[in-house]
């Protein structure tokens, strides 16, 4: 099977192109930086030809709200239109958990309208919705950071390592069309001040953080529902935080 992986040489693309070559299959790494620009459309056509999947696993260089909304519906007309031509049987894209219940956050809805695109088009498709990865969490509370202080959201967050939503991806793409949405999460669930709190400190990151329901995530409020899956049909991952910690120490 050829798969072609659109974002393929970043932090979760190269992860699925390499547990597909694994498998037996032809695994394409598609990005700018190899001549396949989604955005312009330049070099789709070709990379495509004989492809049977595509996963996107794409995201924008700006998180401004009007550049990200741009970004995502530009590049999901390009692919999608570029597969149809193609012929290609499987479109699977990487979302986010609860992307349609934060509607203040532009990226969430820049997220939404890429999903929208996709379940209009005449492509068979899967959406995988995941979690927060644990590899951005530091990221997290640095943009929660005013003055060294991080104020950080009370709401809840189930966090999941980029391997095992790479392990996800790779998985769907040698599967049946769902056309529909799979969530993929973390093993648990935390407050995300509490969370944070904890993972600062087993960084050696002394700066305080500070419990506040009012905070925002990416411009969003967060509650216990916001970004974490509902309901038992969610996959949960098997990388526990403290084991994916445990392994980045040794090395």
């Amino acid at each position: 099977m050829k798969v072609v992986v659109i974002g393929g040489t970043g932090q979760v693309g190269a992860q699925v192109v390499a547990l597909l070559r694994e498998r037996g299959h032809e695994a394409v790494p598609a990005a700018p930086s190899l001549g396949v620009n989604a955005v312009t459309g330049e070099g789709l056509a070709d990379v495509l030809t004989g492809a049977d999947v595509v996963v996107d696993v794409t995201n924008s260089p700006s998180f401004a709200p009007a550049d990200v909304l741009e970004f995502f519906t530009t590049s999901t007309t390009h692919m999608l239109l570029a597969e149809q031509q193609a012929g290609v049987g499987h479109h699977v894209a990487l979302s986010i958990v609860g992307a349609d219940r934060a509607p203040e956050s532009g990226y969430l809805r820049a997220k939404v309208a890429q999903e929208r695109l996709i379940a209009e088009s005449a492509v068979p498709y899967t959406i995988v919705r995941a979690t927060q990865f644990f590899e951005f969490l530091l990221t997290i509370a640095d943009s929660a950071t005013q003055d060294g202080v991080a104020r950080v959201s009370t709401g809840a967050i189930q966090p999941i390592a980029a391997r095992d939503v790479a392990a996800a991806l790779a998985e769907v793409a040698v599967s049946v069309p769902v056309n529909g949405v799979l969530e993929v999460a973390g093993p648990q669930r935390y407050r995300m001040d509490e969370l944070l709190r904890g993972v600062l400190a087993e960084a050696g990151d002394t700066r305080e953080v500070v419990s506040d329901p009012g905070a925002r995530y990416f411009g969003t409020l967060l509650d216990d529902a916001t970004i974490v899956p509902l309901g038992a049909d969610a996959t949960l991952a098997p990388t526990s935080l403290a084991q994916w910690q445990a392994e980045r120490a040794a090395h």
